[in-house]
């Protein structure tokens, strides 16, 4: 297989992961360690590492890209001693990359923005309501890669849009069903138009509801966290978001998850020499959670 990719390259010039299978077609765990074990091939990670949350994983903390999509979307494998093709490579992935995530982002603004212009006459959303953005997005990498919605099957365009809907306390409680419909209106309208096929991902939830998840002390609690700590301001009430991000600091929450990003990184390297230098052929079923992605959709669900 080495070989294979060693032509391939020498044809073509540096490729993706994905690129690579493509044209190969071969069983990617086995592709992935060919790449990386050769001498004779060099494979750059392009982008960021961040935090993920698996109840496969003790401790519950691994690295988002996983260890697949980290080949196949953000790795550039090139020959080791002909490095500068891949640098240009990278920068162009990276280039590719970020404008996925501003164009991402930028829909996510303007489906909330346009929400909230025609629900305000009824709903007081500007000041009594935070839209939060979190997930690929906030950390620059959301990809373009096409891939089936979870509920449908239908094929949308890489990485959805996680979207945490904050109420606060004086909000009207029967105003909260009516957002709801309203942004999963919005949510369906995406998935099906032909020209956009982009996925939502969003929860609607009250201040009493964060409260209670801050204790921190379940699964779901620990991800409906982890997306308060990483998100961003959408729309909507700023004071609402700094209220929260004090909340996670004062109950020791953002720490604790600063805690659990060490423990993935030192989880990612031992799960990277482990596929690499053992011989896992017969129980390689025993081990796929180390290298496919994890789902966090706990909080959406």
């Amino acid at each position: 297989m080495e070989q294979d990719v060693l032509r391939l390259i020498e044809e073509k010039g540096p490729l993706t992961g994905s690129e690579i299978n493509d044209a190969i077609r071969a069983e990617e765990l086995h592709l992935w360690r060919s790449c990386k074990l050769s001498e004779a091939l060099l494979t750059r990670h392009v982008g960021r590492r961040y935090l993920r949350l698996d109840q496969r994983v003790e401790g519950f903390a691994r690295l988002s890209p996983s260890i697949l999509r980290d080949f196949l979307t953000y790795s550039v494998i090139g020959l080791a001693w002909d490095p500068e093709p891949i640098s240009t490579k990278a920068e162009q992935i990276l280039l590719h990359i970020e404008s996925v995530s501003r164009a991402k982002s930028l829909l996510a603004y303007t489906v909330v923005s346009a929400l909230s212009s025609r629900l305000e006459s009824e709903i007081p959303l500007q000041d009594q309501v935070c839209f939060i953005i979190a997930g690929d997005i906030v950390h620059n990498m959301a990809h373009d890669v096409p891939r089936p919605e979870r509920s449908t099957g239908k094929m949308v365009k890489g990485s959805d849009m996680d979207l945490v809907v904050i109420v606060d306390n004086a909000f009207p409680k029967h105003f909260i069903s009516r957002l709801d419909e309203a942004i999963y209106a919005e949510k369906y309208r995406l998935l099906i138009t032909p020209h956009i096929r982009e996925e939502v991902d969003y929860v609607v939830k009250d201040m009493d509801r964060v409260n209670e998840q801050l204790r921190f002390d379940t699964f779901k609690h620990m991800v409906a966290c982890k997306i308060l700590h990483e998100g961003t301001l959408l729309y909507g009430s700023d004071k609402i978001l700094h209220r929260v991000k004090r909340m996670l600091k004062e109950t020791g929450v953002s720490e604790k998850l600063a805690a659990m990003e060490k423990q993935a990184l030192a989880f990612r390297n031992d799960a990277e020499r482990y596929l690499l230098h053992e011989d896992i052929r017969n129980g390689l079923e025993n081990h796929a959670y180390l290298f496919y992605p994890a789902e966090e959709s706990e909080e959406f669900e």
